[in-house]
Order: C-alpha cells, then sequence, then structure tokens
C-alpha cells in the first residue's frame, strides 16, 4: 500500500504568518484596524514590555474568543503593526513601532496615550 505524506494541507500552526509592511499599507486601512478597542488595547499592551517578549496565550485575560483574538492579531500583521514569531509551542509578538511610526507619524502615539477601557479584564502579568 502507498502511503501519501503530501494530501494533508499543513496546520496553522505549521505554517509561518504573514507580515505586511507598513509602507504597504494605506492611512485608511491603519485606521480600519486601530478603530478596533480590542486591537488598540494589544497594541497599547504590547508596547509595554520588551519585543519578543509576549506570546500571544498571554491576551486571554480580554473578553474575546480565541478565534476572534486570532483574527485581532491577523488584522495587525496585515497593517504592519506586528510581527510575530513561533518559538517552540508559543507565538510571540513585537510591536512595529519604529517602522509604523515612520510610515505615520504620530498615529501610534495617540493610541498609547490613550487610557485602556474599564472591564476588559486584567493587565498581562509575566509569570501568569
Amino acid at each position: 500500500m502507498e502511503h501519501y505524506t503530501d494530501v494533508r494541507p499543513s496546520s496553522n500552526r505549521t505554517r509561518r504568518p504573514s507580515h505586511t509592511s507598513p509602507v504597504e499599507v494605506t492611512l485608511q486601512a491603519a485606521l480600519d484596524a486601530l478603530a478596533d478597542p480590542i486591537r488598540r488595547r494589544i497594541v497599547r499592551e504590547l508596547a509595554a514590555v520588551p519585543d519578543w517578549t509576549r506570546p500571544c496565550g498571554t491576551f486571554a485575560h480580554l473578553s474575546v474568543a480565541k478565534s476572534t483574538l486570532s483574527h485581532h492579531f491577523a488584522v495587525l500583521r496585515g497593517v504592519g503593526l506586528l510581527e510575530q514569531r513561533d518559538e517552540g509551542t508559543r507565538r510571540l509578538n513585537r510591536l512595529r513601532r519604529e517602522e509604523f511610526e515612520a510610515r505615520f507619524p504620530g498615529l501610534l502615539s495617540l493610541v498609547l496615550a490613550e487610557e485602556g477601557p474599564a472591564g476588559h479584564g486584567e493587565a498581562y502579568e509575566e509569570g501568569r
């Protein structure tokens, strides 16, 4: 009997996430991505920690389903705000602050200056 190894498509976990350069993004797309309060919260939380130290799983305190959270990460990657890499079983995140700021001066500063909405869960704590 033959053994087919290439029949099954790769899972999301084995595929690398695609990244968009902020240079390729329109202002409207950036504004649309940042219009969502959950995405702005993700951006603010990533800005508060060093690059590549915050895995996706640590955003479970946000009041959305895991699939919705994955969608939010994809939207942020799609406008060049977020870069992700897999490290073992974790997907780590980096806010592309300098690149995004060069493309849209002042926009990220406005998001980071915004106070977070009350009632959207606890803040991330290292080691939780």
